[in-house]
C-alpha cells in the first residue's frame, strides 16, 4: 500500500473508534436521579502517605511526557456553551469555604498555566481566552483575597474586577448536574501474594492517544485512545480482556497488587486513590492512560436486573451489592469495559491538567467548552451528615472553585464533578451528591491593567 492510501485507512480507523472516545483522569457517572434542584461537604483534607522506601516495581511508569498538559492548538468558541451576564445578573458572591483553601487551589492553577504556552487559547463561550489573560485572571483574584479586610469589600471588588460566563447547561437555561468524587484509601502490596493477587497495572507500551482535531477541525477537542498493533490503531483491549482473561500478564507491568477486587474497581472509577502497605506506610497512585473504552454504569445494570430499587441507584448501593454477591462480581464488572492504568504518585493527588487536586475546590469539567485552570463559582446543595455518619438533610451552598480536572463520563456544558476529598468522609459525600445547580466561570473585566481584551474569532 502506498503512502497516500495507508493515511486513508489510518484516518478512517481513527474516526471509526471515535466511540472510544478520550482519556481522563477520573470516571464517575450517576445513575440515579437528581435530588430538587438549586452546591458539598466542607472540604476533607487529603492525608499525606508517609515516604516509604519501595522495593523497585517492575518497571516504573514513565510518564513525564504522558501527563504532559495537552491540548489542541486551536480552540473554537461555541457561543452556545457560555453567556456573558449583564453586571446586574451576576450570582451572589459567597463561599462556605476557607480563603486558604482556595487560595492554595488559585496556586495549583497558575502552576498549570506556567507549564503551557501562554497564547494557548481557551473557551469562555463566545470567546476565547488566551493562558496568559486567565492567568491575570487568577492573579487579581488572589490579590483581591488577600488585601479584603471584610466579605463586603471582597464582594464589591470581584463584582467589579470579573466577567462572569454562565453555563449553558443541559437544558440551555443554565441547570448543571453536579456530581462528587474523591479518593479511597485501600489495601495493596508492591509484591505479588496470596492475600494481594489483584494487578494494577501501568499503560502498556502500545497504547497511544490521538487528537482527532489534528485531521478534521470538526473533531477539535475529540480524542481517540487505542493501542498499535501491525501499523494500525485498534480498539484497546476491555476490562473483561485485562482483568477476565489475564492479557496483560506476565509482561511485567504491574505497579502494585490490591486486596480486593471491589476497591480496586472503585479505584479505577475515582481514577486515583491511596494504598496501605502491609509495614503500615503507604503509597499513592494515580490515573495514567485510560484504555478509551466507554463507562457503564452499574446503578443502572443492577436496577434494569431487578437487584436494586431506583431511590437506590447510588455508588453506595453497587458496593454494597458487589461485596455481597461475590459469586456475581467478575460478570458485572466485565460489564463496564473502562479500564485505567495507573502510575506511582509523589506528592499530592493529581488530576489530569497534572497539578494537585484540592478537596472542596478542584472540579472536573468538559475541556471542549471551559477553560482549564479556569476560576469559576459554583450553586448547588450539599448534604448535611450526623456525627455518626447519617445523612440529616440538604442545604444549598455557593464557592468558588478552580476547573482543574476531567473525566470520562463529564461531557458537555451541564456536567460538573467536585473532588470531595480523601477517605470515607469523602466517599460518604461523594457518593449522596447528584444535584442540580449552575456553574459560572470568571474573566478580568477587559480595560483592567495586566491583561488583553480576550479574542472572538
Amino acid at each position: 500500500m502506498n503512502k497516500q492510501g495507508y493515511g486513508i485507512l489510518l484516518l478512517g480507523l481513527f474516526l471509526c473508534l471515535s466511540v472510544l472516545g478520550g482519556c481522563a483522569s477520573h470516571q464517575k457517572p450517576r445513575d440515579e436521579e437528581p435530588k430538587p434542584p438549586t452546591a458539598i461537604k466542607p472540604a476533607i483534607p487529603a492525608p499525606q502517605p508517609e515516604p516509604v522506601q519501595k522495593p523497585k516495581p517492575a518497571a516504573p511508569t514513565p510518564p513525564a511526557r504522558e501527563m504532559k498538559p495537552s491540548f489542541p492548538e486551536i480552540l473554537q468558541p461555541d457561543p452556545s456553551s457560555m453567556t456573558l451576564l449583564a453586571p446586574e445578573d451576576i450570582p451572589l458572591l459567597t463561599d462556605d469555604l476557607s480563603r486558604d483553601s482556595l487560595l492554595a487551589a488559585v496556586e495549583q492553577s497558575l502552576l498549570f498555566y506556567s507549564r503551557i504556552p501562554r497564547d494557548s487559547r481557551h473557551p469562555m463561550g463566545p470567546v476565547a481566552c488566551t493562558a496568559d489573560e486567565l492567568k491575570e485572571t487568577l492573579l487579581l483574584f488572589q490579590k483581591i483575597l488577600q488585601d479584603s479586610s471584610s466579605e463586603d469589600e471582597l464582594k464589591e471588588k470581584i463584582a467589579a474586577s470579573f466577567d462572569f460566563y454562565q453555563a449553558a447547561g443541559r437544558d440551555k437555561k443554565g441547570t448543571v448536574l453536579f456530581t462528587g468524587y474523591f479518593e479511597p484509601i485501600i489495601k495493596g502490596s508492591l509484591e505479588r501474594s496470596e492475600a494481594f493477587s489483584f494487578p494494577i497495572y501501568r499503560p502498556p507500551e502500545e497504547t497511544v492517544v490521538i487528537n482527532l482535531g489534528r485531521f478534521k477541525s470538526r473533531y477539535m477537542g475529540e480524542t481517540l485512545t487505542g493501542r498499535l498493533y501491525g501499523g494500525e490503531v485498534i480498539p484497546h483491549y476491555t476490562r473483561e480482556e485485562i482483568d477476565g482473561k489475564g492479557i496483560l500478564s506476565g509482561r511485567d507491568l504491574e505497579i502494585a497488587w490490591a486486596e480486593d477486587s471491589v476497591e480496586l474497581f472503585f479505584l479505577h472509577i475515582q481514577g486515583s486513590g491511596i494504598m496501605e502497605l502491609p509495614d503500615g506506610q503507604s503509597i499513592r497512585v494515580g490515573y495514567a492512560r485510560s484504555n478509551g473504552h466507554p463507562f457503564r454504569g452499574l446503578a443502572k445494570v443492577l436496577f434494569e436486573q431487578g437487584k436494586i430499587a431506583k431511590n437506590e441507584m447510588s455508588h453506595e448501593a453497587v458496593k454494597r451489592y458487589l461485596q455481597e454477591h461475590p459469586g456475581e462480581r467478575a460478570e458485572l464488572m466485565h460489564m463496564n469495559p473502562s479500564y485505567v492504568f495507573f502510575r506511582l504518585l509523589e506528592g499530592g493527588n493529581v488530576g489530569s491538567h497534572n497539578v494537585s487536586l484540592t478537596a472542596g475546590r478542584s472540579i472536573a469539567t468538559d475541556p471542549k467548552y471551559f477553560p482549564r485552570g479556569g476560576l469559576a463559582l459554583i450553586q448547588s446543595r450539599k448534604p448535611v451528615f450526623t456525627e455518626n455518619g447519617s445523612k440529616m438533610h440538604w442545604v444549598p451552598f455557593s464557592r468558588f472553585v478552580l476547573n482543574q480536572d476531567a473525566g470520562g463520563a463529564i461531557k458537555g456544558t451541564g456536567r460538573v464533578d467536585l473532588f470531595c476529598g480523601t477517605g470515607s468522609d469523602a466517599e460518604r459525600v461523594a457518593g449522596s451528591l447528584k444535584e442540580n445547580g449552575n456553574l459560572f466561570f470568571l474573566l478580568k473585566k477587559k480595560g483592567l491593567p495586566g491583561n488583553e481584551a480576550a479574542t472572538d474569532f
